[in-house]
């Protein structure tokens, strides 16, 4: 499985925690998730917001571990939005266009999870995309064609409803070719603006996914730890996997679930996949 990582709140850089925690992401990579053989070495990428009009990409086909090109840039730049990613491939090629995350406009998106028999259903899908949005498709990844599903079914006017008509466009597909399970997926989409993830599996093992607690809460609970003295009140981190060991820093966001995380209120509700 893929591991990643989202953050929103004051500006901090990137290697905060992609490097630093005990658990990092890159850490993370290193090693293989339970019941999983291999390490997440077929890629990574990361997209932040800065200076530019959208979103900036970093992305290559090499292990994170090894990449200090990744330690440099993520040590230099400062994003108030970033979105991090590592790959365990599920048989589409290891090449710098299957790596997450992937970017149309000021869209971001990323994905942990697949979508069963992908090569079967794979052209049924192709075909559902927004024929003014197919050109941008670069690469072969289930995941790619998943955003590119949920921007042509309303992502950009409404995120989560975006995200469920994908799932069910997907579910649809699958079942048509007698598939009982055809889709297994946390995901992270941002348009620079607000946060957006969802878990979600057709069984009824969803890949686990956690949000950090409030910054306030955890100042009161640990007064001595100087990291969150540093972080603004709002900020927010979604994660695949916890980055430390700390009681009371991640909630584990249940199964059939979206999140929102956006200045102002911060939203949570059911993820039902729906027709497209």
């Amino acid at each position: 499985m893929c591991r990643w990582l989202g953050y929103i709140g004051d500006p901090i850089r990137p290697e905060e925690l992609l490097y630093q925690p005990e658990r990092s992401l890159i850490e993370q990579s290193k090693s293989h998730a339970p019941d999983v053989a291999i390490a997440n070495g077929d890629g990574y990428g990361l997209g932040w917001y800065g200076t530019a009009d959208g979103p900036g990409l970093f992305r290559s086909a090499s292990p994170a571990w090894g990449d200090h090109n990744l330690r440099e840039l993520s040590a230099q730049i400062r994003s108030p939005l970033f979105l991090a990613h590592v790959r365990a491939a599920t048989g589409t090629p290891v090449q710098q266009s299957n790596c997450h995350p992937f970017r149309y406009g000021h869209w971001m998106f990323v994905h942990n999870g697949m979508i069963d028999a992908f090569p079967r259903v794979r052209r049924d899908l192709l075909m559902q995309v927004d024929p003014e949005l197919f050109p941008a498709v670069e690469g072969s990844t289930d995941s790619e064609l998943m955003f590119y599903l949920a921007l042509t079914f309303g992502l950009a006017e409404d995120p989560v409803g975006g995200l469920e008509r994908m799932a069910g466009c997907i579910e649809a597909a699958g079942r048509r070719i007698g598939s009982d399970h055809p889709l297994q997926m946390t995901v992270g989409v941002t348009d620079g603006a607000r946060l957006v993830a969802a878990r979600y599996a057709s069984d009824t093992e969803a890949n686990t996914l956690h949000v950090s607690s409030s910054v306030r809460d955890l100042r009161l609970l640990y007064p001595e730890n100087e990291r969150f003295q540093h972080f603004s009140d709002e900020a927010r981190v979604i994660v695949s996997e916890p980055l430390v060991d700390l009681p009371g820093m991640w909630r584990e966001v249940p199964a059939g679930t979206a999140l929102v995380v956006q200045d102002g209120e911060e939203l949570e509700v059911p993820f039902v996949p729906r027709a497209a």
